[in-house]
């Protein structure tokens, strides 16, 4: 045991001599990487793994490496198995282990799926990265594979069996899948799967599966497992909600119903069944006691109610909600949008003069506020938001203006939390704005309140708001590199940049990046030298923009810290020492925020860009190629 002790201490002193020294660069990225580890790969497994370990992302990807040589194995399965790498760095890892081993990516996968422990909140999220690199590839490479897949269900975790069950369906192999569910008594994983799965015809072949469940299982965990798996299934809605609907009286249910019934289309609930559930919701809300609305099952079943008097005959709708005001408070839920830098709810309706309350749930890595405006003052309350900045704002709120353009405010809610903002909606109908107002976020992350007299009335015959901003574009498709690569070299022939110019601005791009003789923003890298760091790779630029999270650049990489006190506090790295780290919460800001280490009890770093994603999904194929042709024509090494 000494022994080996004494070997881990002067490898790990290897290490620690080639780490890089302290960045003394506040308020900018590190601009230098730390040089490359030294590690020595011809020890014992063991002490060549826990050299690994010890290793930060960045100076793991710093090892240098030979896809023909097996001692670097063991540094491409740590890539491979690291929570916080992006997709490219763990494809290039994939390509390295499965020339190593002559194996294939689905079998490098699997194993690396069943190695980690779901335990661990790092592994879990690796696992979750993985799974989604499995679901991505091709059928006939999972088919291929069927072997290795089955293996992921053999009971080692539930979440490993979910993802075996969704890459056998993916692959074809539904029955097979059902045949081992039954073999392995892996059901309720077997109905997990279809959150995984991407088709919804591959989801709609589990649609006898999840029926018969509900109706067979004697346990609840089968029976909620099932009902969870009906929302995500389209083939046969209408008669899944009428089913589901029926169960709200099974408190042990409750839960999983509301949250099901919210994800099948509201064309594909009946009348007769909406009315019945409203009603039962109702009676559910002035029944249920004041400490438990807060609740997220709650606040479900009143979006739910709400959901179903919107689409029932006004005359029907307006005494349940006479009675809903006399119990609570009406609630609108939203959601941010993970790396889309956008809420969920793009517009919603009150009443005049009435209270409402909002629940702003950020889903995403950076922190969001919202904030509500008067009518035509979203612009002006940005501009004026950013320059309070973090620590002038009205009542302390972060980026939040002293003035009388705003109506009502949130905090500046970090990564995975919550806050509710409760108010009485404006005695004038009108169209209120909300807005983030972390810079630059306003031009793409907003919505708007519209007040009206009668919510009744308005649900009966609903009018979409004018946009805020000014943007008449409508969604087009949320764009792939598979969608666009084949038509790519045609496509770019006959380009003309001054259009190409016109709609990188419209898309604010140049909010961001500098490109040529935009120079407006500088918050993401500068894309004058775009093509000679990618080699002319069209493609490459394509996944680059369509796909920002695909391969970051480790200057723009997040890092989200928890600490000790239970505050979520993401951003930039600009100095990382032995007993501070600096972030730059916004990338514009000169200041870091410097937490001490002991104070920090857990940091991942995110493996999402900074950079949106969708950008592009409300513009035409035609009009990505006259950007990239205007991309094209700045370059200072032109291709």
């Amino acid at each position: 045991m000494k022994l080996t002790v004494a070997i881990i201490f002067c490898v790990v002193l290897g290490i620690s001599a080639s780490a890089a020294d302290p960045v003394h660069n506040h308020g900018t990225p590190q601009e230098s990487k730390p040089k490359p580890p030294r590690v020595y790969l011809d020890k014992s497994p063991r002490v060549v793994q826990y050299q690994l370990g010890r290793l930060s992302n960045e100076q793991l990807l710093l090892i240098e490496t030979d896809a023909t040589d097996k001692k670097y194995a063991p540094v491409f399965s740590a890539i491979l198995a690291r929570s916080g790498m992006s997709p490219a760095e763990r494809q290039n890892a994939l390509a390295g282990l499965t020339a190593i081993n002559d194996s294939t990516p689905v079998q490098e996968m699997v194993a690396t799926i069943r190695s980690l422990k779901p335990s661990k909140p790092a592994e879990r999220r690796s696992i979750e990265s993985l799974a989604k690199l499995l679901l991505a590839t091709s059928k006939s490479e999972l088919l291929a594979d069927q072997s290795t897949l089955e293996s992921l269900v053999d009971g080692s975790s539930a979440q490993a069996a979910s993802i075996g069950f969704a890459a056998l369906v993916t692959a074809g192999l539904d029955e097979r899948s059902q045949e081992l569910a039954v073999e392995k008594r892996a059901l309720p994983s077997l109905l997990d799967a279809t959150r995984r799965i991407r088709s919804a015809d591959d989801r709609n072949k589990l649609l006898e599966v999840a029926r018969n469940s509900l109706a067979s299982s004697s346990s609840t965990q089968g029976r909620v497992a099932a009902i969870r798996a009906l929302g995500y299934i389209e083939s046969g809605a209408a008669e899944s909600f009428d089913k589901v609907s029926k169960l709200v009286e099974d408190e042990a249910l409750r839960p999983a119903v509301f949250q099901s019934l919210l994800r099948i289309a509201p064309e594909k609930r009946a009348a007769d069944a909406s009315q019945r559930l409203a009603q039962w919701l109702v009676q559910y809300a002035e029944t249920t006691p004041a400490a438990q609305r807060t609740e997220d099952s709650f606040l479900d079943a009143m979006q739910l109610v709400d959901q179903l008097l919107a689409k029932l005959p006004a005359d029907q709708a307006r005494p349940y909600r006479a009675r809903l005001r006399e119990t609570v408070v009406r609630v609108v839920r939203i959601h941010t949008v993970e790396e889309e830098m956008r809420y969920d709810t793009p517009y919603f309706a009150v009443e005049a003069g009435r209270p409402v309350q909002i629940v702003l749930v950020n889903e995403d890595l950076m922190p969001h506020n919202l904030v509500i405006t008067r009518e035509g003052a979203l612009k002006e309350v940005a501009d004026e938001g950013f320059a309070a900045g973090p620590d002038n704002g009205l009542d302390g709120k972060q980026y939040v203006p002293k003035s009388d353009q705003v109506l009502e405010a949130t905090h500046m809610i970090p990564a995975r939390e919550t806050e509710r903002l409760t108010f009485t909606a404006p005695e004038q109908p009108g169209e209120y704005p909300y807005v983030c107002t972390f810079p630059r976020h306003w031009m793409r992350m907003y919505g708007v309140m519209i007040v009206v007299e009668d919510l009744d009335a308005w649900n009966a015959s609903p009018k979409k708001p004018t946009d805020p901003i000014g943007s008449n574009r409508a969604f087009v498709k949320a764009w792939t590199v598979d969608d666009l690569k084949d038509n790519l070299e045609t496509g770019m022939k006959g380009r003309l940049p001054s259009i190409g110019k016109k709609l990188f601005e419209e898309a604010t791009c140049a909010s961001c990046h500098h490109a040529g003789d935009l120079k407006i923003g500088a918050v993401g890298p500068e894309l004058d030298t775009l093509y000679q760091r990618w080699k002319s790779d069209r493609v490459g630029i394509l996944r680059e923009i369509l796909d920002p999270s695909h391969k970051i650049d480790e200057k723009y990489a997040v890092e989200i810290v928890l600490t000790l006190d239970g505050d979520t506090i993401s951003g930039l790295v600009v100095e990382d020492t032995k007993d501070t780290l600096s972030l730059l919460e916004n990338p514009e800001s000169t200041m870091p925020t410097k937490i001490a280490k002991d104070d920090i009890e857990d940091r991942v770093k995110s493996s999402n860009s900074m950079m949106p994603k969708g950008l592009l999904n409300q513009y035409s194929q035609d009009e990505i190629f006259e950007i990239m042709g205007y991309l094209e024509t700045i370059q200072k090494d032109a291709p």
